[in-house]
């Protein structure tokens, strides 16, 4: 049975856009980098605050004091209409930061409409939970990678907790009962809690279902699995990524069972701005790094055919379904004098077993977005900021949509100006 939303959150929930797929598309979000400092040392994490086109947690262009961050969330506001929520989610761990604090209290007193939001590790939520309630804040999400100490042992270097830096397992049982005791204090006090997961396939692949269970008992209301992004001078930098198909059968095996799965998520970052599909942040940044990170030179086109070629993620033909870096198969369409007509499909699960990040990953999404360069757009029910722009570079229009396949054609339709 799913979880009854808590009484005044529903509101909210509708337009929150990690929480709520339906919104995700409509409504925008905002970060505020107002927390470098963490009390715990994760073997797949390494903050960095140099690159603007890099889109991960833990990354920022910019450290902002709270006063800094209400000026940004005016500016922000302003020229962001769509903006809902408001949330502190690094680039350390938000309730290590006073600044976290200081900022919720001042956004709220400014704008008591936006709805206050934050991410943690979880080590010091038992003792932030009525300071987190006094604010207003009704989402909280939680990283929690592990509910046996022998697995989460090793993926934390260190938890450093009243004074002391502690390793192995005794880390690793800090931080679980902090965690578990942290969530139930949520769901006590209804505030939604989000659940993320990074998989790691070496480490947590066959005990994530088993942590997902736990969490369900806990009343958690949505998980959220994340694909491990190996980063360079972490513990973790040779751990392999795992393939979009290990992710996305982790993801309907633990589906079910009063809690929701987050499919859409997009790994933001530590100052992300707008729409998920769409992050403005570099238009706000003061700092941004060179076009060294960015997807490669664009390829001169003439644009998109008189004949509207149309290429749609499905694996049943019924519903738009898959993203670009995790479809097997792209059923085609022609749009022309406003009809549509069927015009076969192209495969591409010749590419599906490699990691969802990395060089591997890009030559994927390179290989796909050649494979499908000659339509005027394709139709995923989601995309990556790398594979949007490579898509784009081609001369594609990416429509974002899910649902059946004739909805998303006849968006496609308006898209493109065809004669409807």
């Amino acid at each position: 049975m799913t979880r009854e939303i808590p009484p005044g959150l529903q509101q909210a929930l509708d337009s929150h856009p990690c929480y709520n797929e339906k919104a995700h598309r409509n409504f925008a979000r905002m970060h505020l980098p107002v927390a470098p400092r963490c009390n715990i040392q994760c073997n797949y994490c390494n903050r960095r605050y140099d690159c603007s086109n890099e889109s991960r947690p833990g990354v920022t262009s910019e450290l902002l004091s709270p006063q800094e961050a209400l000026e940004k969330v005016k500016t922000v506001k302003e020229r962001i209409p769509e903006l809902s929520v408001v949330a502190v989610a690094g680039p350390g761990d938000p309730l290590a930061n006073e600044e976290t604090f200081t900022a919720m209290r001042m956004v709220k007193e400014a704008f008591p409409e936006l709805t206050l939001c934050l991410s943690t590790n979880g080590l010091m939520l038992p003792d932030s939970l009525d300071r987190i309630k006094g604010l207003g804040i009704g989402f909280v999400t939680v990283t929690i990678n592990a509910v046996d100490p022998d697995v989460s042992k090793k993926i934390y270097e260190f938890v450093s907790f009243d004074g002391k830096n502690h390793r192995g397992r005794e880390a690793a049982e800090i931080l679980l009962q902090r965690q578990l005791e942290g969530i139930k204090g949520c769901v006590d006090r209804d505030i939604l809690v989000k659940a993320n997961m990074v998989l790691i396939p070496e480490i947590n692949g066959e005990h994530i279902p088993e942590a997902v269970e736990r969490l369900k008992e806990l009343g958690v209301y949505i998980i959220n699995i994340l694909p491990l992004i190996p980063v360079e001078g972490t513990a973790f930098a040779e751990q392999r990524a795992p393939t979009a198909m290990e992710r996305k059968e982790l993801q309907d095996r633990c589906s079910g069972g009063g809690v929701k799965m987050m499919r859409h998520c997009k790994q933001c970052r530590a100052d992300a701005i707008g729409l998920l599909e769409k992050d403005r942040s570099a238009e706000f940044d003061k700092a941004a790094c060179g076009s060294s990170c960015g997807p490669g030179e664009a390829k001169q086109v003439s644009g998109p055919p008189p004949c509207h070629s149309v290429a749609v993620a499905s694996d049943d033909g019924v519903n738009v379904d898959g993203g670009l870096g995790n479809s097997a198969l792209f059923h085609l369409f022609e749009i022309k004098d406003g009809e549509v007509l069927p015009s076969g499909s192209t495969e591409v699960n010749q590419y599906m077993d490699v990691p969802l990040v990395g060089e591997a990953h890009r030559r994927r999404l390179e290989l796909v977005a050649d494979q499908l360069s000659e339509h005027a757009a394709v139709v995923v029910s989601e995309i990556g900021h790398l594979g949007e722009a490579m898509m784009k570079a081609r001369g594609v229009k990416v429509i974002v949509h899910r649902g059946t396949v004739d909805d998303g054609l006849r968006t496609t339709l308006e898209e493109l100006g065809a004669d409807a």
